[in-house]
């Protein structure tokens, strides 16, 4: 057992950086120093109380760092290989797993992901002596971790280790989303709602993908012009607009091919499925609160042969997806750098939190 620093959420809004209790990876486990934690509306969603975890757990699921250490049955990661941080380990065995869908893996979803402790259903962290708890599996605001082997994922050592960091989650669910989940193909129409890290991703795919038109919606100025610089072609501030839907259809008569939403609130969802074309696809990417209950016309649905599709992290199959977006970054398919609005440490992880709660903050990242 050893020692670390990790920021600890003791209940709704109390976040704090304190010692850490960290054991030993054990079978299929690995251990990893971390070099950068981003931060998510996802680790904001159990600060604010929208969505339930045990405490104390240690917050984080974004990150990259380097393999110190790798259990009882580990062949594929040694010590020294830098990792990406997957917020989805797999199991390999079910039959989501089986079936080429890791991110779908039924074990994480019953164990991991609701209990807050690894595959053997116990966890490798402390607090004061009694057990603290794995954020989805990763706990990534700390100086090390303990993950399944699975949920590391080698990337070569040549790119930013900082920087990759942002590939774990919101990289990954934005264009993941534009590649896997909605497949858009060259010349389509896309909007995306809300220019966040995840939304800014979704650009970045749409305009790798060929998209003849992108169009960011939001309702920060700044957000949109950088939303620009990685690809938007237009851009729609709603900030004081009453219908955000009639403002797309200004720019847009027909409708959009795809839209994305972003953010995952009901009204985004609901304008996202209002702003469709005939035969298009709203894709449900941000995560709302527990409980959100959004409406649409499911006969004007049906007849103009449109879908809604939910995108769990862009679809992706992290052991193949998240080393070739590492190669995107590296040979300028994906700009990381423009969208890292800070980088702050450790001790600063509840106003880092604070701030993206606010609106303003892209993608921050915690150095430990």
């Amino acid at each position: 057992m050893t020692t670390v620093r990790g920021a600890v959420l003791e209940g709704t809004r109390q976040v704090r950086v304190r010692e850490v209790q960290l054991d030993g990876p054990g079978r299929d486990e690995v251990e990893v120093e971390v070099a950068a934690a981003g931060v998510c509306h996802s680790d904001l969603h159990v600060v604010t109380g929208e969505w339930e975890v045990a405490t104390p757990t240690v917050l984080g699921h974004e990150g990259s760092g380097v393999v110190t250490a790798v259990g009882e049955g580990v062949t594929a990661l040694e010590v020294g290989d830098h990792v990406v941080l997957s917020w989805v380990a797999n199991c390999t065995r079910c039959r989501q797993c089986l079936a080429g869908r890791p991110v779908q893996c039924s074990t994480y979803a019953e164990i991991i992901s609701p209990r807050g402790v690894l595959f053997d259903g116990t966890s490798r962290l402390g607090v004061d002596g009694e057990t603290a708890y794995h954020y989805l599996g990763v706990s990534s605001f700390a100086d090390r971790v303990v993950v399944p082997a699975t949920g590391a994922i080698k990337v070569r050592k040549d790119a930013p280790l900082q920087d990759i960091a942002l590939l774990g989650c919101g990289v990954a669910t934005g264009v993941g989303a534009v590649r896997n989940t909605a497949q858009v193909t060259p010349g389509s129409t896309v909007a995306v709602i809300s220019c966040g890290g995840v939304g800014l991703s979704c650009i970045q795919g749409a305009r790798n993908a060929g998209a003849a038109t992108i169009v960011a919606v939001d309702v920060v100025a700044s957000k949109l012009d950088l939303a620009r610089v990685l690809g938007a072609t237009e851009t729609v501030d709603t900030a004081g607009v009453a219908d955000p839907g009639a403002a797309l259809r200004e720019v847009m008569p027909g409708g959009f091919d795809f839209v994305f939403d972003a953010i995952g609130r009901v009204s985004t969802t609901e304008t996202a499925i209002a702003a469709l074309a005939l035969g298009g696809a709203a894709v449900i990417v941000g995560m709302p609160p527990t409980g959100s209950v959004a409406r649409f016309d499911p006969l004007a649905l049906a007849a103009a042969d449109q879908r809604i599709l939910g995108c769990n992290y862009g679809s992706i199959v992290p052991s193949r997806d998240i080393p070739d977006l590492v190669d995107g970054v590296m040979d300028g398919r994906i700009d990381l750098a423009s969208m890292i609005s800070a980088r702050r440490p450790l001790s600063e992880a509840a106003d880092a939190l604070a701030d993206l709660e606010g609106g303003g903050a892209l993608r921050q990242l915690l150095i430990p």
